[in-house]
């Protein structure tokens, strides 16, 4: 598919512009040096400022990025990663004009793998069982009292009580109500993963609790009873029946493929699998055991760091300071990897192969039955596909230590030559800043997360969540905030208003002769040229600097700014060629950084699609026309019958679009917008000339009215539904926009609601007008002489009703007093008459 302005020039009639107009402009090339240029890059191999980017072959990139653990559907922290990844190749590839080797891999047997596909079998299994409520109640009781020893200690210290559903919530808030109300465990420092994972242990027993309550069986406790049915029995499931495992990843891998093409994320070179290089991985770890750097240990294999040492490499390269971290080294090993084989003969010390105990997939080995180690399926595979050395590594920032140091470390075993020092494998390591929320790295052990899928469907667009990614530096940390949505969406909005609005006025020019003054393409526009070609020269230098993208979509946005004010300024607007060259410019960049994802390199076109108007290669021009020639024929049929005798009204009557949409699809256009703007130009100008005869309606006021509440449909309904917004403009015709449907229904929700609220509020003031007339007349039809005679404080009035005695005490009325009670009777004297001479003393 094609950009939405298509590879041809956004004008169809070139017969009409100057000579110049023509020709290629200059301005749409980029500013590049030669692509050998100095480019940076940050090489977590090389901690610090960036360093040159040299390919090992001039002008090819091969490169590794590690896929998914195909157990459970991506969320956004993936989306983070690999939208990353999607941004920097493309720049190579598109921008800087690398060919781009782009190997991925699907890990498709792990611990999180087994353990959540075994589990959920043995709960299919449970749930066939036949257990009367008391049987079930004590399964997920014993469950829940499981889930609390291994994930909550606080809630079952010694001493206690057995846990339970009626006691929990006390022993919780006493336990971690700290933690809860968003402090730490310690009581110090900020909250981090640490409680980010209690939070989830304790949401999963405030659910099993409640089922607990309500007799509710397996829903809602399914988050506790998983583990335990493991504990129980997890060595009788038979594995020799692969299907419960390849069933969970290869629907997990299709749904993540599906994310990644919502997202435009290219498609890899090639994809390799952990299950399809078994063969291969056993081969890889007797090669690193008879090379002295590895040794098997009761049918497990492990890696031989301090062999590995004393042969002259470097363990941990990339995170020298975790390498005695126990906690990331056990997570690196997996949860089923306790006891999974003989001993090691330092802690350090991780799996090339494991030994499957029951319950486990396995293959056959040198060994025994067994698996591979999470790590080593990288090494095989991407040596498999890249050789001994490979330009770029890429992954999460949370693989850096133990997953990648140890896939380098069994790499450079693999490949090690004696007497030639320490083998390079990787060239260039790039990690990717992990998404965050609330402190905490978004995880699907966190349960902290929200899918891509969701995301897509309540929150973001996919170019909106790739412009989020944009302005952060890939290599960074990143906590989506409400402000940085919003700076991404001002971003998107001054870019699409940008790109419609040039088209709008380019399409304008383009017009039939018929009744329009052109815009002129020759005149002044050096200073926006000289905005242009200081954007590409600033432009190429963020992204040589390490693909400084937030820096890329600044420039961008200052140049689009530039260009809004060129327009807007009509002492140079009538020259839109220096306009269309910033389009075209910004809109091969667009184009590039993946924002657009009906487009295709080169990206020549003119703005970037949208749900209003795709490119289509193999679109039907009669069918993409229907809606706007039934809007046409409605409009049409409506202004018949309002009997208008203006000579410009029958004009545009008999006026026909079809002549010019004949042209326009003989010529071949795809371009679902400019087959329908014959049509659309015949609408709006329908509207234009009832615009122009309403002030010749002052004496047939009921006529005027109904020119005016057609003109207004026609804007606010039959165009706003077609995605078409119309611009009034004066002594021209109306200009015509392109913009997504939702977003102008939205726009005409938003200003009706506001109408509404307006005038719900226009009555409430009338209502409390008319209730403050009423309250005055009513208190003004007392006269004064009787307005203190009822009142319980005095005891006697003078003869015109003014109090003179206390009642309390019987003491005559205070000076201060009296004076303050006449002012008041005046002024009732006064409300009183305007009331009789109002009302003339009627009730």
């Amino acid at each position: 598919m094609r950009s939405i302005a298509g590879t041809r020039p956004f004008f169809s009639s070139l017969k009409k512009l100057t000579p110049i107009a023509r020709q290629p402009p200059r301005y749409f090339r980029f500013y590049s040096q030669s692509r050998m240029a100095s480019i940076t890059v940050h090489n977590s191999l090389k901690p610090g400022p960036p360093v040159p980017f040299v390919p090992k072959t001039d002008g090819k990139i091969s490169w590794y990025a590690c896929g998914p653990t195909t157990y459970d559907l991506s969320h956004l922290g993936h989306a983070r990663n690999y939208l990353s990844n999607d941004i920097i190749r493309r720049i190579f590839q598109d921008y800087f004009g690398y060919e781009v080797n782009f190997v991925m891999n699907y890990t498709d047997v792990d611990d999180k793998i087994i353990i959540k596909a075994r589990r959920q079998r043995l709960l299919d299994l449970e749930k066939e069982k036949s257990y009367t409520p008391e049987q079930l109640r004590d399964l997920v009781s014993k469950a829940f009292q499981a889930y609390a020893q291994s994930n909550l200690p606080l809630l079952v210290t010694q001493g206690q009580p057995e846990l339970d559903e009626n006691n929990y919530q006390a022993r919780k808030d006493a336990a971690y109500g700290q933690v809860l109300a968003g402090g730490t465990l310690s009581g110090e420092g900020r909250p981090g993963d640490a409680e980010a994972k209690i939070k989830m242990h304790l949401n999963n027993m405030d659910s099993a609790a409640k089922s607990l309550q309500t007799s509710s069986g397996f829903d809602g406790a399914e988050d506790i009873l998983l583990p335990y049915l493991d504990s129980l029995y997890k060595e009788t499931i038979d594995t020799s029946d692969q299907t419960i495992f390849t069933d969970l990843t290869q629907r997990m891998e299709k749904a993540f493929n599906d994310d990644m093409a919502a997202l435009n994320v290219l498609e890899p070179t090639a994809v390799t699998r952990v299950t399809e290089y078994v063969p291969q991985i056993v081969s890889f770890v007797e090669q690193i055991i008879q090379k002295g750097f590895a040794y098997e240990a009761d049918g497990s294999v492990y890696f031989d760091i301090g062999a590995f040492e004393k042969a002259g490499n470097t363990y941990a390269r990339l995170r020298p300071e975790s390498r005695n971290d126990k906690a990331l080294q056990e997570e690196g090993e997996g949860s089923l990897s306790k006891s999974s084989g003989g001993q090691k003969k330092r802690d350090a010390d991780f799996a090339l192969w494991k030994r499957s105990k029951p319950g486990e997939p396995y293959w056959p080995s040198p060994w025994g039955q067994g698996r591979p180690g999470w790590h080593i399926e990288c090494s095989v595979m991407a040596s498999d596909k890249l050789g001994d050395n490979m330009d770029i590594h890429s992954g999460g920032i949370d693989l850096a230590f133990p997953h990648h140091d140890n896939e380098l470390a069994q790499s450079e075993a693999f490949f090690h030559q004696c007497g030639k020092g320490e083998h390079t494998w990787v060239n260039y390591f790039l990690h990717m800043g992990h998404l965050s929320i609330a402190g905490s790295k978004m995880s699907k052990s966190l349960k902290n997360f929200q899918t891509i899928q969701d995301a897509l469907a309540t929150t973001y667009t996919a170019r909106n969540m790739r412009i989020v990614f944009l302005m952060g530096r890939w290599n960074d940390g990143v906590e989506i905030s409400g402000d940085m949505r919003k700076q991404a969406d001002n971003w998107e909005n001054t870019v699409d208003n940008f790109f419609t609005n040039i088209k709008a006025k380019l399409a304008e020019v383009d017009a039939p002769t018929d009744g329009v003054k052109y815009l002129s393409l020759t005149g002044a526009g050096n200073s926006l040229i000289e905005d242009l070609e200081q954007a590409k020269k600033d432009l190429d230098a963020a992204l040589r600097n390490s693909f400084d993208t937030p820096g890329a979509m600044q420039v961008i946005l200052r140049l689009v700014r530039n260009a809004n004010i060129y327009m807007n300024d009509k002492a140079k607007s009538s020259n839109l060629q220096p306009v269309e060259a910033v389009a075209r410019w910004v809109t091969k960049i667009v184009g590039i950084f993946g924002l657009d994802a009906t487009a295709k390199p080169p990206y020549d076109g003119l703005g970037w699609g949208s749900s209003s108007a795709t490119a289509a290669a193999d679109v039907d021009p009669q069918t993409a026309i229907k809606p706007y020639a039934a809007a046409y024929e409605k409009v049409k049929a409506d202004v018949q019958s309002l009997h208008l005798s203006a000579s410009s009204i029958q004009s545009a009557l008999e006026h026909s679009p079809e002549a010019e949409f004949a042209e326009v699809e003989k010529s071949g256009e795809k371009d679902v917008e400019k087959l329908a703007l014959p049509y659309l130009r015949a609408t709006s100008r329908l509207r234009d000339e009832l615009r122009a005869v309403v002030p010749t309606l002052a004496s047939e006021p009921q006529v005027k009215q109904a020119v005016l509440a057609l003109s207004d449909r026609i804007r606010d309904y039959d165009l706003t539904d077609l995605g078409v917004q119309l611009d009034d403009q004066t002594d021209k015709p109306s200009l015509i926009k392109f913009v997504p449907a939702a977003k102008l229904i939205a726009a005409r929700e938003e200003k009706a609601s506001q109408l509404a609220e307006k005038a719900k509020q226009k009555e409430e003031a009338r209502k409390a007008r008319e209730k403050a007339e009423e309250e005055k007349w009513a208190k003004a039809k007392v006269a004064p002489q009787d307005m203190f005679k009822d009142d319980p404080k005095y005891t006697e009035w003078d003869a015109d009703g003014l109090p003179t005695k206390l009642a309390e005490g019987g003491e005559p009325v205070p000076k201060s007093q009296a004076k303050k009670l006449k002012k008041d009777w005046d002024r009732q004297k006064k409300l009183h008459e305007e009331y009789l001479a109002k009302f003339g003393g009627k009730a």
